[in-house]
């Protein structure tokens, strides 16, 4: 017992602290180490705030919400990249069917274009036959003009009403008046009625050919027939052919005779050309009419 107490008055002030301590400490980290456990909240910012430890973060588990969190991300990108492509082929789509459209517009452009120039080139070489037969007939005015009108009266006289009005047309009144003093009265008087009346260049072309036509159909004395045919042929020559074919088709429906009759009496160029716009409007009838031709010759 004497020895007990000795020892007991052998402890010194902070062996005697730390055997009250001790235990406090080991009480106190166990409570703390039991709410850690129990408390997810707590824990986690506890995890989170060692994690900032040079040596302990290292020690400590990563965060396990992460990896789940970068799931969602990738799955969102993906998604938003799987759309912008999809935006992508659309507008390419769209892009493709612009430029074949655009490549059909422009052939369509380059067609009409070219129906364009056809149509100009058409019309200018129409333009300048039919300014070359008025130079004709203004030639012919001229040389009538010329003569005196006792020569002159009688020569229009023998022409159909048609043509004579076509030649005064193209002379000075004071020609005109000339000449119509010396025809005889009821022809000057035809003429000049027929003169008043304002018609187009072209209609008093037409009607000038069609009254000579007319009277080559109805034609009966040789000698007459033979002035005709050869007036006929100078007006045929003097046409444009695109105007003169149509009246040689009508003809051929009625007398196929007078058209061989006229094919044969002009120029080669003259022929080939009719021959040409023939074919454009009835080939079969000009075939027919070539071959007689050609059987004739």
């Amino acid at each position: 017992m004497a020895k007990e107490e000795m020892e007991k008055q052998g402890y010194s002030g902070i062996e005697r602290m730390l055997f009250f301590v001790t235990p406090l400490l080991f009480t106190v980290v166990l409570v703390m180490v039991l709410f850690v456990v129990f408390n997810p909240s707590l824990r986690e910012r506890l995890i989170d705030a060692g994690r900032g430890v040079p040596v302990v973060g290292a020690l400590l588990p990563g965060d396990a919400s992460e990896p789940e969190g970068s799931a969602v991300l990738k799955e969102q990108d993906d998604k938003r990249l799987a759309s912008l492509q999809a935006e992508l082929s659309a507008a390419k789509a769209k892009l493709e069917a612009a430029d074949s459209e655009k490549s059909g517009l422009e052939a369509q452009v380059k067609s009409l274009q070219e129906q364009i120039d056809g149509l100009i080139k058409t019309s200018d070489a129409e333009k300048l036959s039919a300014e070359q037969y008025q130079g004709k007939i203004a030639e012919l005015a001229g040389m009538f003009a010329s003569m005196t009108a006792s020569k002159a009266a009688p020569i229009l006289e023998n022409m159909t009403l048609e043509e004579s009005i076509l030649v005064l047309g193209s002379m000075d009144s004071r020609a005109q008046g000339a000449i119509l003093a010396k025809m005889d009265p009821k022809r000057a008087a035809q003429t000049a009625a027929r003169m008043k009346d304002s018609e187009p260049v072209k209609d008093q072309q037409i009607a000038a050919l069609q009254s000579r036509l007319r009277l080559e159909a109805t034609s009966t004395e040789t000698a007459s027939a033979i002035l005709n045919q050869e007036q006929l042929t100078k007006t045929f020559e003097s046409m444009n052919a695109a105007q003169a074919a149509p009246l040689l088709l009508q003809m051929a429906d009625m007398s196929a005779s007078k058209v061989l009759r006229i094919l044969s009496s002009v120029s080669d160029a003259t022929r080939s050309s009719l021959v040409a716009e023939m074919s454009k409007t009835d080939k079969k009838m000009t075939s027919q009419l070539v071959s007689k031709l050609m059987a004739g010759k």
